[in-house]
């Protein structure tokens, strides 16, 4: 079915002509005021996407730390005595893992695990990173026996 001559003409102007000026205008403000909470919301996407990978990370680099601590304990030529927190030097970054740091404490404690005593050693290892939101830390602690 042909349509008129008429009709044909106003479809091709129609199509040929593009974008008003104001149409334009309306397009950059609409994008302005669009494009900077779609950037924050994708960077705080971002953030919650790689936090919980950071975390997992921080958890392995602690059980790390600990495991090092509880072979130095039970290896005869090291022993109990070898746990201290000077042999776990603090450490700002960690070596094929970037973006970390890592330091270990040793307090000597009694039986009870708070107060003064001896023949027990509380360990804790801390790891430590950055985020958008300022340093985010993780602390895992054992105890370590002189039995």
């Amino acid at each position: 079915m042909a349509c008129a001559p008429a009709i044909q003409k106003f479809r091709r102007t129609r199509l040929a002509r593009g974008l008003t000026l104001v149409e334009a205008i309306a397009l950059v403000a609409v994008l302005g005021l669009a494009t900077p909470s779609m950037m924050s919301a994708m960077a705080t996407a971002h953030e919650n996407r790689v936090g919980p990978i950071m975390s997992s990370r921080a958890r392995f680099l602690a059980a790390e730390r600990l495991e090092q601590v509880l072979a130095d304990r039970f290896t005869p030529a090291r022993g109990y005595s070898y746990v201290l927190a000077t042999n776990y030097p603090a450490e700002a970054t960690i070596a094929g893992i970037s973006g970390f740091s890592r330091s270990t404490s040793v307090a000597e404690t009694g039986a009870s695990l708070s107060g003064a005593g001896t023949g027990y050693k509380t360990v804790s290892v801390t790891i430590s990173w950055q985020t958008r939101r300022g340093t985010q830390s993780l602390v895992l602690s054992t105890v370590v026996t002189d039995f």
